[in-house]
């Protein structure tokens, strides 16, 4: 299993949008795939038609093993699962501490479900606790969706710089731009500035449009209620270019 966490510590970036829809497209490729919402506001599992509860809350997370088990759900998608967020998830940071390996755990519990699934995407919590360095420890690709603009591309220039004094594995970091308005001359320059500077950029932009906004409404991925909508095949063209990497 291939663990993919979307991921920025700036909140309002499309982390949960990406998630859903490249979970959606991947499971539609035909692999065994589960979507993990990490966030205790429980917009995937809201997305995905999935009441935001967690069997034994943060507490049987940390614990895995049969609580796993107990709280995978069903999407309206075949080969798509979810492991719902639950409330209780915004005291994980206060749980994980007491632990004696508290950077690690969350990457042993997915362990147990690598033989399941292909594929597990997780969607972050925008802070950079020791949740999130659980996260960087546990995935094998660093998603970071990037708002070309000032304090977006700082923040990604932030997170670049606690990879590098943690020492932690900076390659597993791609970034891409979402909510990208060409028309824009700041989004142009941001994008070029970045592209300049960063090698591991993906090239699909993801537009802001309406139809990912509709997502809330719909309650569905992009692709599933607007499958021939220019968000869609951005997501489609998203999706196959971290297909190529992830199969490397």
């Amino acid at each position: 299993m291939k663990i993919i966490a979307v991921y920025h510590f700036k909140g309002g970036v499309g982390k949960t949008a990406t998630a859903v829809n490249l979970s959606y497209l991947a499971a539609q490729s035909g692999a065994r795939t589960l979507v993990c919402d990490l966030d205790p506001q429980g917009s995937a599992s809201f997305y995905f038609r999935v009441k935001a509860e967690f069997d034994a809350g943060a507490k049987g997370l940390i614990k895995g093993g049969g609580n796993l088990e107990k709280s995978l759900k069903s999407t309206d998608y075949e080969r798509l699962d979810l492991l719902p967020a639950d409330f209780s998830f915004r005291n994980l940071d206060r749980k994980l501490d007491v632990l004696d390996s508290p950077k690690t755990r969350l990457g042993k519990v997915l362990g147990s479900l690598r033989d399941e699934y292909e594929y597990a995407f997780l969607d972050c919590p925008p802070n950079i606790t020791i949740v999130a360095e659980n996260i960087f420890h546990a995935a094998d690709y660093l998603l970071v969706p990037i708002i070309p603009t000032t304090l977006a591309v700082r923040s990604f220039a932030q997170l670049l710089l606690f990879f590098k004094k943690k020492n932690y594995n900076r390659k597993k970091i791609f970034a891409f731009f979402s909510m990208v308005e060409s028309r824009k001359l700041l989004h142009r320059e941001s994008m070029a500035f970045v592209d300049s500077r960063f090698k591991r950029m993906l090239q699909t932009r993801i537009p802001y449009t309406a139809e990912i906004e509709r997502m809330g409404i719909y309650r569905e991925p992009v692709p599933a209620f607007s499958p021939h909508s220019p968000a869609a095949a951005a997501y489609r063209s998203l999706w196959e270019e971290l297909e190529k990497i992830v199969k490397t």
